[in-house]
């Protein structure tokens, strides 16, 4: 197989789930500034143009970064991410996917139609006019998430999953283009710094 990286968050979630089930494989680098990911040679692998992507021994390309992790979850030994049964998968798409639609879909438009306009203004259709209440939305539901995880270590209790990957890559992502967290959700921040001090997120 052959990861297909690049810099922004949505690689890095499929290179820390790796990390944190001592997967490894070959990548190669795709310059996303420079438009790579919109060129021809890459488009011929995921149509969608998205990073990133991942192609199979038999020369077939998976896209979209949840479904990579699952592929990846499901085909290479090792302690399941997503679940050991069919309720605590459940378990974790339904939060994997109140987080994509909640926060990080907000979250990624808001920066994508302000500070990332020049970017991706000639790449997605761009609405500029919204983009401080998509930041806003995002952070609607970060402080009710906040009250989600009164006495949990992670988002699914006990069970250190997908879901909390996916949060984490995106808010770290948020802080540094001008949505940092609000302090106020206490539960959250510790959340935050204790996913921060596993050794994975360095990937």
């Amino acid at each position: 197989m052959l990861f297909y990286d690049s810099v922004g968050p949505n690689p890095q979630v499929v290179r820390v789930f790796m990390a944190e089930r001592g997967i490894e494989l070959p990548k190669t680098t795709i310059d996303l500034r420079a438009g790579e990911n919109r060129q021809p040679a890459y488009m011929a692998k995921n149509p969608a143009g998205q990073m990133p992507c991942l192609e199979l021994d038999d020369g077939s390309v998976i896209a979209e970064i949840t479904v990579i992790c699952e592929y990846l979850d499901e085909t290479t030994p090792g302690l399941s991410l997503i679940g050991a049964n069919a309720q605590e998968r459940a378990e974790t798409r339904m939060w994997v996917r109140r987080i994509d639609l909640g926060i990080i879909e907000p979250l990624a438009n808001g920066f994508r139609f302000s500070q990332g306009l020049k970017l991706f203004q000639n790449r997605i259709h761009c609405i500029p006019q919204a983009a401080d209440d998509l930041k806003a939305t995002a952070q609607e539901k970060l402080t009710w998430l906040n009250g989600q995880m009164d006495g949990k270590t992670w988002i699914c209790g006990n069970r250190f999953t997908l879901a909390d990957i996916f949060l984490y890559c995106f808010l770290k992502f948020g802080a540094a283009v001008g949505q940092p967290l609000n302090p106020d959700n206490t539960n959250i921040t510790a959340w935050f710094d204790r996913v921060a001090a596993r050794p994975s997120t360095a990937a």
